[in-house]
């Protein structure tokens, strides 16, 4: 049976109550629901939302972060209370006989199901059906006219009878109804004492069973229980989505301002358009406190309802028990976001949510012990001293990736993101291991430079100090290759690995530089200074070598950053650069001194200096790529 059919019956059963039935049902705590106007229902909304309830958290996972449905929200929306005894107590493998004596109806053995055509005729709701060209409230005064023939008018044992059969239909058929066409009747036992009803929280049993029924399948279009409750609450917090219209505004409870929008175009076509709403809805739009401006007059439920608000607690619906988690959504308290642990699966075992209990019998006030103290302590106040929300989005954004997108538009490889993320990084490990080889070089080269220079001391003041001056330049140009080496370390974005490149070159000039002074004291000097500058000047061409080296590996990792997904090939490309600087520069080394030695030989006899430099190294052969960083 469609649910805004169920609403009408009980409805309907309601309205033939006498005035002192409709009165017990007042103080029972469900008068304010049944003030709200039958809305239309919303099925592509419902399984929108369905497809971002995330069962572990129990809670929404939206781009934006977590959003939960609160006892707040059941309490301004539905009326329903929130506070009081928890609504546990047996669950039994049989209602047969618990049937039959509460509710004078037949009940088969080893069910909890009561046929839904005998409970509605039991409260004279026969012809449940609509008539042709009768409308909605014709339909509903001719079912209540014919129930009222069937009820008791005057307070007695049938009296009690048909009101258990009303609270049966209500919460069976209505606030916590289920798929099907029959009505379960495990709240049963906590309706033998008519007079306790009102003590149970079951506003908190309602959210419960929201949260049991959004867990299931996302092909599902209905909703399990009183479903106006969702679709306002999207109302509230999701306005730009445009699904609901205010047209009452100032009722309470809340549910009777809003009514759904008509929407004609066919449930995928919706489902899809909603779902790309979602995505990229607007973060400043989302309204995370709807009642900030909202008054408590003519609620007067709320004011013992408030010290359940703003607290983290375990809810209970018999033998559903799971938490309200709002820790993870402090934002809808005005606080800001602090990092906190996700909830993980398993945290409290029961019985599968197809079972109902039927197994056996089960007392879940001793099997919840635990949470049912926590709810008599009303759970733990939510606090936080974060002064930003960035390092819980940040946290969020790892946990939950692309899943928090549901458009075809937004869908992303999620397999080959993380494959190119864990080449990129090996790729980045690579490279600075090979920066922190050529640092440690480098200072092996400085400390042999160092000692000649100490050798020469006296041949050095007489040329002004000209090699001291050389070595506190490649000092400099080491440190400089340090700072290069630890900006690696630390930033891997592209204006970064600009700048390291910079920086290479900037180091490679000068050593250019000192290499064309070193040539022209080579040939300003006496021979026999002449003789204790060369091995300094052989240092120095190997540091310029270095230099080199030390450009050509930013150059590779300019280009590991754009072949990141193809992880293989940039290690390999990588590590043979690095390793190609390496294990050859000794034999690097002695070459290309032989060839200044015979530059400068020659640049003697033509008055150019001796040291030009030499271009970089070539490309690895097939690269197609000419040289320069990118």
């Amino acid at each position: 049976m469609r649910a805004r059919v169920s609403w009408t019956l009980v409805l309907a059963a309601l309205l033939a109550f006498p005035p002192f039935q409709r009165e017990w049902v007042e103080e029972m705590g469900f008068g304010e629901i049944f003030r709200i106007e039958r809305m239309r229902v919303d099925p592509a909304l419902t399984q929108a939302l369905r497809s971002r309830w995330d069962t572990e958290a129990s809670a929404f996972a939206f781009p934006w972060g977590h959003m939960i449905p609160s006892l707040e929200d059941v309490s301004r929306i539905t009326g329903l209370r929130v506070y009081g005894w928890a609504v546990s107590g047996y669950t039994y493998p049989c209602y047969h006989s618990l049937a039959e004596r509460l509710l004078d109806l037949p009940v088969e053995r080893r069910s909890s199901l009561v046929p839904r055509v005998a409970l509605q005729e039991s409260l004279g709701l026969y012809e449940a059906g609509k008539n042709a060209g009768e409308s909605e409230d014709e339909y509903l005064q001719r079912l209540a006219r014919v129930s009222r023939r069937e009820l008791a008018s005057e307070p007695r044992p049938q009296a009690d009878l048909d009101l258990r059969r009303f609270l049966v239909l209500f919460l069976g058929r209505l606030l916590f109804a289920t798929r099907g066409d029959v009505v379960h009747c495990r709240f049963l036992p906590l309706l033998e004492d008519l007079g306790e009803v009102g003590g149970y929280a079951w506003g908190a049993a309602f959210l419960v069973h929201q949260f049991d029924g959004l867990s299931a399948s996302e092909r599902q279009t209905s909703t399990s229980g009183f479903y106006p409750f969702l679709q306002v609450w999207a109302h509230l917090h999701l306005p730009a989505l445009g699904r609901g219209d205010l047209t009452r505004p100032g009722l309470v409870p809340i549910a009777r301002r809003w009514d759904s929008r008509r929407d004609t175009r066919h449930l995928v076509d919706q489902l899809e358009r909603l779902q790309e709403a979602i995505d990229s809805y607007p973060y400043l739009d989302v309204v995370w406190q709807p009642y900030l401006g909202e008054g408590d007059e003519g609620q007067p439920w709320l004011a013992q309802a408030r010290p359940y608000f703003g607290r983290s607690v375990w809810l209970h619906a018999l033998n559903l028990v799971l938490p309200l988690n709002l820790f993870l959504t402090q934002r809808s308290l005005g606080l800001r976001q602090s990092v906190v642990e996700f909830p993980v699966r398993d945290r409290f075992h029961r019985s599968g949510r197809s079972f109902w209990g039927l197994h056996e019998t089960t007392d879940w006030r001793e099997r919840a012990r635990e949470q049912i103290e926590n709810w008599e302590r009303k759970g733990k106040a939510v606090k936080s001293d974060a002064t930003t929300d960035d390092a819980c989005l940040q946290v969020y954004a790892l946990k939950y990736g692309g899943k928090v997108y549901k458009s075809a538009r937004h869908q992303v490889d999620v397999t080959g993101e993380i494959a190119s993320l864990r080449a990129l990084l090996q790729s980045t490990v690579q490279d600075r291991e090979a920066a922190q080889r050529q640092t440690a070089e480098l200072r092996s080269e400085l400390e042999r430079v160092r000692g000649t220079g100490a050798g020469s001391a006296s041949s050095s003041r007489s040329a002004g100090g000209s090699p001291s001056l050389m070595e506190a330049r490649l000092a400099g140009v080491v440190l400089r290759a340090e700072e290069a080496q630890r900006h690696l370390e630390e930033q891997t974005t592209r204006s970064e690995r600009d700048q390291l490149r910079i920086r290479a070159e900037a180091a490679e000039a000068q050593v250019a530089e000192m290499a064309r002074e070193l040539a022209m004291l080579r040939v300003q000097r006496p021979p026999g200074d002449q003789e204790e500058v060369t091995p300094l000047r052989a240092e120095l061409l190997a540091q310029q070598t270095l230099a080199r080296g030390l450009q050509q590996i930013v150059t590779d990792i300019g280009r590991s950053r754009s072949r990141s997904r193809s992880g293989e090939s940039v290690s390999r490309a990588t590590g043979t650069s690095v390793g190609q600087y390496l294990a050859g520069s000794s034999s690097r080394r002695r070459n290309e001194e032989e060839e200044r030695h015979r530059q400068g030989e020659g640049s003697a006899h033509d008055g150019r200096g001796g040291g030009e430099m030499l271009p970089p190294p070539d490309r690895r052969e097939g690269s197609g790529e000419s040289g320069g960083g990118q």
